[in-house]
């Protein structure tokens, strides 16, 4: 399932994190993707496969835009 993520996109988890918080601030994106709880500021590196199970949902994009 391969996700287009962008960084400054926010995405919901299916789980919760310790702290209560389901949304995450994408930091770096590569072959390991960088994030930051918006609730605590706990930033974690992901491996890309892992990060893509673990996303329910794109909540807010910071995608370029297309338009010419």
């Amino acid at each position: 399932m391969l996700i287009q993520l962008n960084v400054g996109d926010i995405v919901e988890t299916k789980k919760n994190h310790p702290c209560g918080g389901k949304n995450w601030e994408i930091l770096r994106v590569g072959a390991d993707i960088k994030l930051k709880c918006t609730t605590c500021g706990r930033i974690v590196m992901l491996t890309r496969e892992e990060t893509e199970k673990r996303i329910k949902k794109v909540v807010s994009s910071n995608a370029p835009s297309t338009e010419a």
